[in-house]
């Protein structure tokens, strides 16, 4: 089980590293960011899946856990690992010069409202693969597509669009925003697609 561990922190650093370096040269916010994000975890998916099953995202692993696909104990250890792979992100972006242009805010309902339903959506997609209801082969692509439209229906809706504490962490935007609002949000979507799941 040890290599998962290490696969959550791996590909967490590898989000979260991308991200913020996508972010800190001035790509054009609000579409590069997105389809750059969906493309590393559709990616990080199908190449780190099989170990972890790529949750990469403590509010993934805590919505996996509310329908009963990951042990408590292992869901804790995940979102360590996943905390230190966004911070080792952080700390080497930052020896190359990146500099993230978000900054942690006070708490905002509106802010959250948007993390949340972005959150449900990017999860209620992935509920559908780790739930068995889409193809293998097809995994990527559904989860980094979810990601994507989370994204930018969140960034629609007045957010940053994160809709991961751990890669707010790198970004220096980790706040109650950007980690209720995904956690609620993710429990939300994996919990609803659960119920449509269920026989």
């Amino acid at each position: 089980m040890y290599k998962a561990y290490i696969a959550e922190g791996v590909g967490t650093f590898g989000l979260s590293f991308v991200v913020l370096e996508v972010l800190s040269y001035g790509a054009a916010f609000p579409v590069v960011v997105p389809v750059v994000a969906a493309l590393t975890l559709g990616l990080l998916v199908y190449t780190i899946g099989s170990f972890s099953g790529c949750h990469i995202n403590p509010s993934v692993t805590i919505a996996q856990l509310s329908i009963g696909k990951i042990p408590l104990k292992d869901a804790g250890i995940y979102i360590v690992m996943q905390f230190i792979g966004a911070l080792s992100a952080l700390f080497l972006s930052k020896f190359f010069g990146a500099v993230s242009p978000l900054t942690p805010g006070v708490f905002d309902l509106h802010l959250f409202a948007a993390e949340l339903v972005g959150a449900t959506f990017f999860n209620f997609g992935i509920a559908a693969v780790v739930l068995g209801k889409v193809e293998k082969a097809m995994s990527g692509v559904v989860v980094g597509g979810s990601l994507l439209l989370g994204v930018l229906t969140a960034v629609a809706l007045g957010s940053a669009g994160i809709l991961n504490p751990a890669v707010a962490l790198a970004l220096n935007s980790l706040s109650l925003v950007y980690v209720l609002g995904p956690v609620f949000g993710a429990m939300l979507g994996a919990q609803a697609y659960a119920f449509l799941a269920r026989k």
